[in-house]
């Protein structure tokens, strides 16, 4: 169906009280979009793709932008995109927005992340897009996590129309950077993630769009399913399977231009930098104080206009416009000002600075010697005590107030006050500071470290104390001590055996005010953010090699540096969309001190909403729930559970999912169902119970 969008008249843009977004009334050109197009593949199947064109004299053809994601375009995503693809679409560009194979009204099955038969599609689809008539021949990609990850993935095999990408939350190092391990530790994102695309490939698609076929197509996904967190959890090390889509196992695979970006509170805030430093291509870098959220819906704020820059972008990679974009400074970042700690902010206090390249000359490594409790001045090590040492064993606790990996903002799922996960720890700390410091970059913490286990993990965190005492974490990171040497190869403890470890921490952006203290914290759990070590393990500190590294950046401003600068946030209005029920958002940490069993439990539950452009009502409910009791590691345990439903009059069908991880000191166990529901009948149900070697995680 292709349907006409005029250039309004009246005001050329309305502010949105919701999302404190300009609604733009008035763009360079009308608009048509197609809202389901089939794109023929080689081995037969069709994905489904909706597309966003300007109205130009004669069918001029114009570049086009692709968009590649498995979260369907009918309904979930649709408001998110009509925002983006009109805009972009309405300065000039096609816009295509093409479900993955299985997913949406698209045909086939999707099987796991980033496979290999994902990219030939991308390829595929990019080679059709280009052959279009309306298309010149010059394409781009572009979206935000999964769609940023196809994006890059897509440039490494370099496919000839491909001219620029713009890319946000994503990660070019998939076993060290992404919500499955970290430092060789598995995150419960591992499961949440699992779970979340173990709901997603089973939905059905939309019978208005792809007709009584849709029982058959939605059949095959359901009979296909598999809870994709037992492949996860066989590749505990770094091996050919993560390696596979990796850019950081060859940046010159990158040969396009790139805009890349994050959020500081979001999991994906190291990886802007790296690529910055790792391809020599044209590049630009920007990182926000935002979650996982595109910088025009970024949240905490403040957002920035956003598609003013991405369309800046295409207009001089795919236009050929000389319009100044690569000028200025590399990487424009947010510096966070010192805030009280909570779980959400509206707002993250700070400045845009500017890097002039990356990694930029005028930030300095300061390391600061550990010596008792304290965090000692880089310029007194010599008058230092040695040989002491420090030991700590955390209790299952810490990590309670961590909040999620990646924050999602919803529910709020940023870090709490850390001052009672610091009763479990280890802890440093600088005498009050004389003067404001800003760290911009990736801390790092080096450590002689000897354990008491095999197996052990240290967690490191770095909080901004202030002068009544509450702590708010900066950054943190973690280290699987068998990978202290190698990710690909790594080797138990020696027990009692003394190791060097470095533990590299989240890069970050942050100033520290006169009169607060910089804390650092050690812990050998991080329940539930980290999965924990097969057993307790006690962690003997040895001073003489212990040591925090910051990256000091000055807090004046460079000579002739510009000083970094965004409009205000742009974009479309979506479709309306009715409430038919309120949503639901929970995040409760519980204890029962009868029989010490403690639980973590997050709900986030979308209510049920029709999309009044197409009659569609979908409703989503997640529930994770994180349990242990007392100190015993093989209480552990972690479930996602998801349902999700769609209907219309003479249609209503649900889906059910649920995935329990449960752990000994030698393996995982998983126990997953899914079940099917047409009409409020049960129409397929299936139940795994499978084992996985934890193999040193």
């Amino acid at each position: 169906m292709t349907s006409r969008v005029p250039a309004p008249t009246g005001p050329d843009v309305r502010k949105d009280p919701a999302t404190r977004m300009r609604f733009v009334e008035q763009l360079p050109h009308e608009t048509e979009v197609e809202d389901h197009v089939t794109i023929p593949m080689a081995d037969g199947v069709r994905l489904s793709a909706r597309i966003w064109r300007p109205v130009l004299p004669d069918g001029e053809p114009v570049p086009a932008v692709v968009e590649y994601i498995p979260y369907r375009k009918n309904d979930l995503t649709s408001t998110r995109d009509a925002i983006h693809h009109p805009y972009i679409a309405g300065h000039g560009y096609a816009c295509v927005r093409v479900d993955l194979r299985g997913t949406g009204e698209s045909e086939g099955v999707l099987l796991d992340e980033y496979l290999e038969q994902e990219q030939r599609d991308a390829e595929e689809v990019l080679a059709w897009v280009a052959a279009q008539p309306w298309c010149d021949g010059n394409t781009g990609m572009m979206g935000i996590s999964w769609g940023a990850f196809a994006a890059l993935q897509t440039a490494a095999r370099r496919p000839p129309s491909l001219k620029a990408i713009v890319i946000a939350s994503f990660t070019d190092n998939r076993y060290a950077d992404d919500m499955h391990y970290l430092g060789g530790a598995m995150l419960s994102d591992n499961l949440a993630e699992a779970g979340t695309m173990f709901a997603y490939a089973t939905c059905p698609p939309d019978p208005e769009v792809v007709g009584e076929r849709w029982r058959d197509m939605w059949r095959e996904r359901l009979e296909s399913a598999r809870p994709w967190v037992l492949e996860w959890l066989r590749h505990p090390h770094r091996d050919a399977y993560w390696q596979h889509a990796s850019l950081s196992e060859d940046y010159a695979q990158l040969q396009c231009p790139v805009l890349a970006s994050s959020g500081w509170a979001d999991g994906y805030s190291n990886a802007v930098t790296r690529l910055l430093a790792g391809v020599d291509v044209p590049r630009k870098g920007l990182i926000g104080p935002w979650s996982h959220k595109l910088p025009h819906l970024g949240e905490p704020g403040p957002a920035i206009g956003y598609l003013q820059e991405v369309v800046k972008w295409w207009d001089h990679w795919l236009k050929g416009v000389d319009n100044g974009v690569m000028d200025g400074p590399m990487l424009r970042t947010w510096m966070q000002e010192s805030v009280p700690p909570s779980t959400s902010y509206e707002e993250r206090p700070g400045r845009w600075v500017a890097e002039p390249s990356w990694p930029s000359p005028q930030i300095k490594e300061v390391v600061h010697p550990l010596r008792g409790a304290t965090i000692v001045a880089a310029d007194e090590e010599e008058a230092l005590p040695r040989g002491r040492t420090r030991t700590v064993q955390s209790p299952l606790s810490v990590g309670q107030f961590a909040g999620k990996w990646a924050s999602y903002n919803a529910p709020p799922d940023l870090p709490y006050d850390q001052r009672e996960e610091d009763g479990g720890s280890l802890v440093f700390e600088t005498e009050p500071l004389t003067e404001r410091v800003e760290i911009l970059g990736s801390p790092s913490v080096d450590l002689e470290v000897s354990a008491s286990a095999p197996v052990a993990q240290v967690t490191a965190r770095i909080s901004d104390v202030a002068p009544d005492g509450r702590a708010t974490r900066v950054t943190y990171g973690v280290l699987n001590l068998t990978h202290r040497e190698s990710d690909e190869h790594p080797e138990p403890l020696e027990p009692g055996r003394r190791y060097p470890a470095r533990i590299t921490l989240n890069g970050v952006a942050q100033a520290f005010p006169p009169g607060h203290r910089i804390r650092l914290s050690l812990s050998t759990s991080y329940w539930p953010l980290v999965w924990p070590a097969p057993e307790p393990a006690l962690l003997t500190i040895h001073e003489d090699g212990a040591a925090l590294t910051l990256p000091v950046r000055p807090t004046e401003e460079p000579d002739g540096m510009p000083q970094a600068s965004f409009g205000e946030p742009e974009g479309c209005r979506p479709p309306p969309v009715t409430r038919l029920t309120e949503p639901e958002q929970a995040w409760n940490v519980s204890r029962s001190l009868v029989d010490y069993h403690s639980a973590l439990d997050i709900v986030k539950d979308r209510g049920r909403q029709r999309y009044e452009d197409n009659g569609i009502e979908v409703g989503l409910r997640a529930c994770e729930r994180y349990t242990s009791v007392a100190d015993d590691f093989a209480s552990l345990s972690g479930r996602s559970a998801w349902t999700m439903t769609f209907s219309r009059p003479g249609w209503d069908v649900r889906v059910e999912t649920s995935t329990v991880l449960t752990s000994s000191a030698d393996t995982f166990t998983v126990d997953a169902t899914l079940d099917g529901y047409e009409d409020g009948r049960r129409v397929f149900s299936r139940t795994w119970n499978e084992t996985v070697p934890r193999n040193l995680a």
